[in-house]
C-alpha cells in the first residue's frame, strides 16, 4: 500500500494538473469570448452613441427647421392678415367708388334731362321771339300804316277846315247835303273810311291798293 500512494499521489496531482490546464484553457477560451463579447458590445455602444448622436443632429436641425417653419408661417400668417385687412378696405373703397358712380349717373342724368328741359324751353322761347319778332314787324307796318294815315287824315281835316272856314266853299257843301243827304255814320263806316278793321280789342291795318 505504502508502494502505491506515490503513485497514486502523482495520478492525483497529474489528474489535478490535466484539470488545471484543462479548466485554464476553458477560462481563457471564456475570458476570450467574454472580451470579444465585450469588445461587441462596446462597438454595438460606440455605434449605438453615435446613431444617437446623428439623430440629435438630426433632431436639432429639424428643431430649428421647426422653429424657422413656425416662423415662417408666423410671417405669412401676419402677412394674410394684412393682405385680407388691405382687401376688406379695397373692397369698402371699391363699394364707395360704385356707391359714388352710381350717384354721378343718376345726378347726370338728372342733369341730362334739366338740359333737354331747358333745350325744350329756349326752344319754346326762340319760337315765341320769332313769333314775336314777326308780330313786331306787322306792328311796326301797321304803326307805319296807320302813321301814313294820321298823317293824310290830318292834312285832309285841314282840307276841311279850310274849307269849312271859306263861306263860299261851305255853302257849296250845305247845297250839296241839301240834295244829297249823308247816309247815317256809324262805327264801321268811319273804321272803313280810316282803312281799319277792328275785331274784339285788336285791329289790323289794311294796305291801301
Amino acid at each position: 500500500m505504502k508502494h502505491y500512494l506515490p503513485t497514486i499521489l502523482a495520478l492525483a496531482c497529474a489528474a489535478l494538473v490535466v484539470s488545471l490546464i484543462v479548466i485554464k484553457r476553458a477560462d481563457n477560451t471564456q475570458h476570450e469570448n467574454d472580451a470579444g463579447a465585450l469588445a461587441g458590445c462596446s462597438n454595438q455602444l460606440a455605434l449605438a452613441q453615435a446613431q444617437i448622436t446623428g439623430c440629435n443632429e438630426i433632431m436639432l436641425t429639424l428643431s430649428n427647421r421647426l422653429d424657422s417653419s413656425q416662423s415662417a408661417s408666423l410671417t405669412f400668417s401676419n402677412q394674410l392678415m394684412e393682405a385680407q385687412s388691405t382687401l376688406d378696405l379695397a373692397a369698402e373703397q371699391v363699394t364707395n367708388l360704385l356707391h359714388q358712380v352710381a350717384e354721378a349717373q343718376s345726378e347726370s342724368q338728372t342733369f341730362s334731362q334739366h338740359v333737354m328741359d331747358l333745350t325744350n324751353q329756349l326752344a319754346g322761347l326762340t319760337s315765341q321771339i320769332t313769333s314775336n319778332q314777326v308780330d313786331l314787324t306787322r306792328a311796326n307796318k301797321d304803326y307805319a300804316l296807320l302813321e301814313n294815315r294820321l298823317r293824310q287824315d290830318v292834312a285832309g281835316r285841314v282840307v276841311v277846315e279850310r274849307k269849312f272856314n271859306n263861306p263860299s266853299e261851305l255853302q257849296a257843301q250845305m247845297k250839296y247835303l241839301k240834295q244829297h243827304p249823308a247816309e247815317a255814320v256809324s262805327a264801321d263806316s268811319i273804321y272803313a273810311g280810316l282803312d281799319v278793321e277792328v275785331k274784339s280789342n285788336t285791329f289790323h291795318v289794311i294796305a291801301p291798293n
